[in-house]
């Protein structure tokens, strides 16, 4: 009677010498998946229930959040004390301007031309903290010296309000250092060619050349003008 090949075995033979070896199929294995910390926040996560359709809408804004965080952790995020001090500008932190005041406001709109009735009815309040600054981590303030933006309303001694969080696109009002050198312009970007326009023609375009550098430090959002 032929003896059977040494590669052939009966399932219990199989059953057997898997049980011996100690192997296992399927579960949770030790170490197996992405280190914890290793994703985008750098953090454990965790589960949380929500809405089918929202799930879209909370992704777009945990990456809008991230985006954010990671303009506000970077370390050349503001302008070093001496580029300010050498354009005659002024840092505000946003931690200086924490506190809540809700003031009135009036439903009526005054009129800058022909007098009209006064409306007196107020019908709710405004905080301008939150309703000037959009982005409070993000965001920080200048003192303006010079003349060079009269035609955009900011005049010397102005207060600008400026966003690091918002993208710098062609026609917006910047604080840009080009070659170290901190100035508050309006960017023009038609092409390759990047310019930086002031508003009184007093002074010159600045030609932005392929061997300078530019860093756009932020966006100018408001203006607060103090009227004399």
């Amino acid at each position: 009677m032929p003896k059977p090949s040494p590669s052939a075995e009966s399932p219990s033979d199989t059953s057997s010498s898997s049980s011996s070896s100690g192997a296992t199929r399927g579960g949770a294995r030790p170490g197996a998946g992405r280190p914890k910390g290793q994703g985008r926040w750098g953090e454990p996560t965790t589960t949380v229930r929500v809405p089918q359709s929202q799930v879209s809408a909370i992704k777009n804004w945990l990456d809008e959040l991230a985006d954010l965080n990671s303009v506000i952790n970077n370390p050349q995020g503001l302008p070093a004390p001496d580029q300010l001090a050498t354009a005659g500008l002024t840092r505000l932190l946003p931690s200086e301007i924490n506190s809540m005041l809700p003031l009135v406001l009036y439903s009526g709109r005054i009129a800058a031309g022909f007098p009209s009735p006064a409306d007196d009815y107020a019908d709710e309040r405004i905080d301008l903290n939150r309703h000037l600054i959009r982005h409070k981590e993000a965001t920080f303030f200048l003192r303006v010296q010079g003349d060079s933006m009269l035609g955009a309303g900011i005049h010397d001694g102005d207060l600008l309000i400026v966003d690091r969080a918002i993208t710098a696109t062609d026609g917006k009002v910047v604080i840009a250092a080009l070659d170290g050198e901190l100035t508050v312009k309006r960017l023009s970007v038609r092409g390759d060619t990047v310019r930086l326009l002031p508003e009184n023609p007093a002074y010159p375009v600045i030609e932005v050349s392929q061997d300078q550098e530019l860093v756009i430090w932020g966006v100018v959002t408001n203006v607060i003008h103090a009227l004399s």
